[in-house]
């Protein structure tokens, strides 16, 4: 721990995930259609990503907020559960807790969603003394020119008072922006993650290995998730490639953020660029195999069994 609190500390959102899969229409108005189950999850990428490093062993702090609710509630024994630090979790007097309804079948889903206190979402609120006490920070939900400001100033904080490290996952862009200032926040950060598709946006049309490189020049690493097709990673101009494991996707939500706790922890661990990518690898493809975006990350344990399955696969 060197002498630090937490491993990790990570403010963002959180919500319940109510996944009904099956779902091929909606009904009508004045109509009622019958399913075959609907369940509860925790939701929301910064809360999955930490209760993925809490299930590999590792100690993070959470700040974020919910409602005082019974959704509330069960989220943060949830967290707990997985052995996420709630120090910094507020239950808000103002805003109920965030719910994400998420219609799914075989080819598609659709969502309809309440952020609830996830709006009282501001970088201004990030408590210092997590990011004092912790190894790493992990940042996310940025907004482009809208909070633009607001990451430059906390980025240029969190290197004036502490020696941690920094990872960013940029995110979807839904204005359609993709602000060129973000190469302003590069030098700030030691891993930053994009999906091909925010990589291709954000340099104007480079593949997603030339964005890796592109990106590297300004910050020590940079990981880019191909789905499918694996992750790219580039660190002191060598590009790494990483093959994916073939897993029978049920639910793919929080893949993502599954991908980047298993980088994360890999790095913390002190693995080396291939080894962390064959760790978020597996993570992200361990977490589609059943419904919820953290029902299926792997303990430690089972992350380590489910790797050494996939390398004697290869050698066959």
């Amino acid at each position: 721990m060197t002498g630090k609190k937490w491993d990790v500390f990570i403010y963002g959102d959180i919500n319940v995930d109510v996944v009904i899969p099956g779902v091929e229409q909606f009904p009508g108005a004045g109509q009622e259609h019958v399913v075959e189950d609907m369940s509860v999850y925790p939701g929301g990428g910064a809360a999955l990503f930490s209760l993925g490093l809490g299930k590999l062993g590792l100690t993070p702090a959470f700040q974020g907020s919910v409602g005082a609710d019974c959704h509330g509630a069960w989220l943060r024994e949830e967290l707990s559960r997985s052995h996420v630090d709630c120090t910094f979790l507020r239950t808000s007097q103002k805003n109920k807790t965030g719910i994400s309804l998420s219609f799914t079948n075989e080819k598609d889903r659709s969502f309809l969603t309440y952020r609830g206190t996830n709006e009282e979402w501001n970088l201004e609120e990030i408590d210092f003394e997590g990011v004092k006490n912790s190894r790493h920070i992990h940042l996310t939900s940025y907004a482009g020119s809208r909070n633009h400001n607001q990451f430059q100033l906390l980025l240029k904080k969190i290197r004036e008072i502490s020696s941690a490290t920094v990872s960013f996952d940029v995110g979807w862009d839904e204005t359609g922006e993709w602000y060129e200032g973000i190469y302003e926040l590069l030098p700030f950060i030691d891993i930053l993650f994009m999906n091909e598709t925010e990589a291709v946006h954000y340099t104007r049309g480079l593949s997603a290995k030339e964005a890796a490189v592109e990106f590297s020049k300004q910050c020590a690493m940079a990981v880019i998730k191909l789905g499918k097709s694996g992750s790219i990673g580039a660190k002191d101009g060598e590009v790494f490639l990483s093959r994916p494991y073939l897993v029978k996707a049920v639910d793919t939500t929080g893949a993502g953020d599954s991908f980047n706790a298993g980088f994360v922890y890999g790095f913390l661990k002190g693995k080396n660029m291939e080894q962390c990518l064959r760790i978020a690898n597996a993570c992200g493809a361990m977490s589609v195999t059943a419904y919820g975006g953290n029902t299926a990350f792997p303990s430690n344990e089972e992350l380590y069994h489910f790797l050494k399955q996939q390398e004697e696969r290869q050698e066959v």
